[in-house]
């Protein structure tokens, strides 16, 4: 055994309850850009000029054609397991979740918007979804001027995942009276 060797350090994961401890004590503000990914509190990019645009421009294309059943959340925590998720946008169940934040059972689209965050978002957020059975997620890759979906979510990730240009239109599944045109998104 080599005397001069350390251990690693362990790490301190958090459950959602110390998370949403760390805000009522004044550790956590609204305004601190972090979110919990499966027990580790995770900071969050800043958001650039590319990203907001592209976040304002899909709030405009998908918030008219909702149906009745669906509400629009922008930047608000889903729950699933031990994570609480910010997307860019999620698509819900239209139910009050005043006690609650929004599980998977509620979840009908899920969208992220990826400039720096592209990596993270794919190897680490996407899984995450697939194995609590978000049904579908968009990951707008703006580097790419492309739109990545992914559909069928399996424990080992998701068995349908296409990629579509700016020329293409996209239907959620469930929610295919809503039609997103990925020219007006990606311009």
């Amino acid at each position: 055994m080599n005397v001069n060797a350390h251990p690693l350090p362990s790490r301190h994961r958090f459950t959602v309850e110390d998370y949403h401890r760390l805000g009522e004590i004044g550790v956590l503000s609204e305004d601190d850009r972090v979110e919990l990914i499966e027990g580790e509190i995770i900071d969050l990019a800043p958001i650039g000029t590319q990203h907001a645009e592209t976040l304002r421009k899909l709030i405009r294309a998908l918030a008219s054609h909702l149906p009745p059943e669906a509400l629009l959340d922008v930047r608000d925590p889903i729950r699933i397991g031990g994570s609480e998720p910010q997307p860019d946008i999620a698509i819900i169940r239209n139910r009050s979740y005043v006690d609650v934040h929004p599980g998977p059972e509620d979840v009908l689209l899920l969208i992220e918007v990826a400039d720096t965050s592209l990596e993270f978002d794919r190897s680490i957020k996407i899984p995450l979804y697939a194995r609590h059975g978000i049904p579908e997620v968009w990951l707008i890759d703006l580097a790419g001027r492309a739109v990545e979906v992914f559909r069928d979510p399996a424990a080992e990730g998701y068995r349908d995942v296409r990629r579509y240009g700016p020329a293409g239109r996209i239907r959620p599944v469930l929610i295919p009276e809503l039609e997103v045109d990925l020219a007006a998104v990606l311009a």
